[in-house]
């Protein structure tokens, strides 16, 4: 692999097909700010050709407009079915870019549970840019929910509208029992074995110095781009208070929708309500 700078794409498997004008999917390593390789996949959205009732649409390059770029769940990665899923109801609305976050599936390094992963989603997004992509929508579920705000936060003007699923508002929460186990894998040397052989994935055993802004914290920053916030009023993981202060902390610029009968994160979302994100993204977005 080469070094290069946040964003370098370091290896490619698929082309660009260059004869149709449309790049094809493109599955690549890229690699992070501070050196980690990141395994990433492009999606070209599907084709929308302008009509006659929408003669501004006339021409536009699906694969120069919107893209959603996906920041899975914790023990989450590119090849798990339901980060698929979310990709193929997303291609509906724009081109999709996911990605394994640091210690997750093929991409390398080890997981910090949110902190450094800034920097992959960042690499991501640059990358999204560069396949010249105009508009920039980040959707995250659970760790990756918490990751796009932060991102947003920390790396202003980089994206046009902002979705985070199933997100904690604060750090150390430790209410449930899902939590709890959580904590367990991450804090304790028995526990990240079974991440790492269980789960796929590979735990940072160093504490956070600093610790992180937490997501409350970050929401004001993410102004003026649009955010929503969605959550289940089933989350086993996160109760109601999670989101409504992230919803308080937004302001005017945020929007809250609280999904009846919705669990956790990626494999709680069901297809309609992933469309409806895909269709508020794609108006949000500008």
């Amino acid at each position: 692999m080469s070094n290069g700078p946040a964003g370098h794409v370091a290896r490619s498997t698929v082309r660009p097909n260059y004869e149709t004008g449309r790049r094809g999917p493109i599955r690549t390593f890229l690699r992070s700010a501070d050196g980690i390789l990141i395994d990433s996949v492009y999606d070209p959205g599907a084709v929308v050709y302008g009509s006659a009732e929408n003669p501004a649409d006339a021409g536009r390059s699906p694969t120069r407009d919107l893209v959603f770029v996906v920041a899975h769940g914790f023990t989450g990665d590119v090849d798990r079915p339901h980060v698929r899923r979310v990709a193929g109801r997303l291609r509906a609305h724009g081109a999709v870019v996911t990605f394994s976050f640091r210690g997750h599936g093929r991409s390398g390094g080890r997981s910090t549970v949110g902190d450094k992963e800034v920097l992959d989603l960042a690499a991501a997004v640059e990358w999204a840019r560069g396949l010249g992509h105009v508009r920039v929508a980040t959707v995250g579920f659970s760790m990756g929910g918490s990751v796009v705000l932060r991102h947003a936060a920390l790396h202003s003007g980089t994206v046009d509208a902002v979705v985070s699923v199933s997100a904690p508002a604060r750090w150390y929460y430790r209410g449930t029992a899902p939590m709890r186990r959580l904590h367990w894998l991450v804090t304790r040397p028995e526990g990240r074995l079974v991440g790492r052989y269980g789960l796929r994935t590979r735990i940072h055993h160093r504490d956070w110095d600093p610790v992180p802004l937490s997501p409350a914290e970050a929401v004001p920053r993410i102004a003026p781009a649009p955010l929503l916030i969605v959550h289940g009023d089933r989350d086993g993981y996160f109760p109601l208070d999670h989101p409504r202060m992230l919803a308080e902390a937004a302001g005017d610029h945020g929007e809250l929708w609280v999904e009846a009968g919705m669990g956790h994160a990626e494999n709680a979302a069901d297809d309609g309500l992933l469309s409806r994100i895909g269709r508020w993204a794609a108006v949000k977005a500008g």
